[in-house]
C-alpha cells in the first residue's frame, strides 16, 4: 500500500534553502509519477513541481523555476524538493502526491489526478 510521509520543512530567512523529502512506505514506488503541491495560508492548493517514474522528465511552476529542483531516488522510494533562494511568498504547507503512471508522460499539474497524498510539511520564510 502507498503511504507518503513528508519531512524537511521548517522556518528559514529569505534567501535561504531547504530540502524536503517524501518517502513512500510501499513497494512499487517506481510505478508512480510524483509531485509537490503547496497551499499558502488562506489560499488554494497550487502545483509546484512534478517528476516521472524514473526522473526522466520534470516540470515546474513558473514561480519556482530556477530556484527549486525536484529529484527522486527509487532505491530509497523517496522524492525530494530542493528549494533555494526562498521568498516569503513560498510560505506554505508543502504536500507530496503520487499517481500510477509508469510512462514518460509529462507529470500532471492537476491535483485531482493524483491518488496518494501525504499530510504535508510547513515551510515558513520570513525575516
Amino acid at each position: 500500500q502507498v503511504h507518503l510521509s513528508e519531512s524537511g520543512g521548517g522556518s528559514v530567512q529569505p534567501g535561504g534553502s531547504l530540502r524536503l523529502s517524501c518517502a513512500d512506505s510501499g513497494d512499487n514506488f517506481n510505478n508512480y509519477a510524483m509531485a509537490w503541491f503547496r497551499q499558502p495560508p488562506g489560499d488554494e492548493r497550487e502545483f509546484v513541481s512534478g517528476i516521472t517514474w524514473n526522473g526522466g522528465l520534470t516540470n515546474y511552476a513558473d514561480s519556482v523555476k530556477g530556484r527549486f529542483t525536484i529529484s527522486r531516488d527509487n532505491a530509497k522510494s523517496t522524492v525530494y524538493l530542493e528549494m533555494n533562494s526562498l521568498k516569503p511568498e513560498d510560505t506554505a504547507v508543502y504536500v507530496c502526491a503520487g499517481r500510477f503512471a509508469p510512462n514518460s508522460a509529462r507529470p500532471s499539474i492537476n491535483p485531482s489526478q493524483y491518488s496518494y497524498w501525504g499530510n504535508g510539511t510547513l515551510v515558513t520564510v520570513s525575516s
